[in-house]
């Protein structure tokens, strides 16, 4: 088959289009046609070389995965060849106590596609009959492949870790992005106000068609001041932030009395400042999240079935420019999600 692959860390150069090994379809196995494989950031950390990350080289990179099942291995049930699916991109053994309790992200052998274990940067995919979902009708391959990483991580953060509540004030950080564009509307579909940033005007436009309630653009105004000038001294219920040493310090002090800080990045850098009697004398929270289990991913698909929310695709290019695709995220050029379709 033809992948993208890499043999070493590096620059966007690292990638290499060339033919790889199909692979082998297992008991409980799924192969899917590759129809459209979405970028994430984490695909650009990975490339680069992350601390601790062991690869076996080469490596294929991509998390999200929207294609076509071509084959269903021995005792897999429910899914058949034909069938257009998406694919959950978190991995785990499905039989310890946490993946028994619906908790895959805990589970010791939880690996991410692209990260730990080849992913989508190809033309086929195998993968375990557990992470085959049924893409919506209603979305095309490239908008498929634009959900799964950044509408799981996005609900898990607001949902289940940040308690949205309907009337709820919500800040959220980078906007443009995938996972920013799906919080703005899962944020908005649990009746939330909400001040979204980006670095640019055009971007801050297109939240607001998204239905952001305030925008603030970070690249020009200090953000605490503009939150201020919209919520006064109370503060916003809930910050939304994957930008890390940036950002941190606003958001903490941004927050209401009894405020949670959901965090699934640090882009800007690991280390952020904290003030620990400002989080005891204001009683809030702060909560981690590593993607969340697949029965969230499965809640945040009904939003978009149920006309809530749609994927935001900003590109569409061919598997064979990777290399521009990593350098357009680079850039910060996109609003939404890049696609690479084979």
């Amino acid at each position: 088959m033809l992948a993208v692959r890499i043999h070493e860390h590096g620059g966007p150069e690292v990638l290499r289009v060339e033919r790889a090994p199909d692979p082998v379809v297992g008991p409980l196995q799924v192969l899917v046609e590759v129809r459209a494989v979405a970028l994430n950031h984490i695909d650009l950390w990975v490339r680069r070389g992350l601390p601790r990350l062991r690869l076996r080289f080469p490596h294929i990179l991509g998390a999200d995965v929207a294609g076509v099942v071509a084959e269903v291995g021995a005792g897999v049930a429910g899914v058949r060849p034909g069938d257009e699916v998406l694919v959950a991109p978190g991995v785990s053994c499905g039989q310890c106590a946490a993946c028994v309790a619906g908790d895959d992200t805990f589970c010791p052998d939880y690996s991410i596609l692209g990260e730990h274990i080849p992913g989508g940067y190809a033309e086929r995919l195998a993968v375990p009959a557990a992470n085959i979902l049924p893409k919506p009708a209603s979305l095309s391959f490239p908008e498929a492949a634009a959900v799964p990483l950044v509408f799981l991580t996005a609900w898990n953060m607001l949902v289940t870790n940040g308690r949205i509540r309907r009337g709820d004030v919500v800040l959220i950080w980078g906007a443009g992005s995938g996972v920013g564009s799906a919080a703005v509307q899962i944020a908005k579909a649990h009746g939330a106000t909400v001040i979204a940033t980006a670095g640019a005007d055009w971007k801050l436009a297109r939240a607001r068609e998204l239905g952001a309630d305030y925008t603030i653009n970070h690249a020009e105004a200090d953000v605490g001041e503009a939150v201020r000038g919209v919520v006064g001294r109370r503060g916003v219920d809930i910050a939304f932030d994957h930008v890390g040493q940036a950002t941190w310090a606003t958001s903490l002090r941004a927050l209401a009395r009894g405020g949670r800080l959901v965090t699934c990045g640090a882009t800007s850098g690991p280390i952020g400042e904290t003030d620990i009697r400002y989080i005891y004398a204001r009683a809030l929270s702060i909560h981690g999240t590593w993607l969340g289990a697949k029965r969230e991913l499965r809640e945040a698909l009904r939003l978009i079935t149920d006309g809530l929310a749609r994927p935001v695709v900003h590109a569409v290019l061919p598997l064979a420019d990777a290399a521009e695709a990593h350098r357009m995220l680079e850039r910060r050029e996109q609003f939404g999600k890049v696609v690479l379709v084979p």
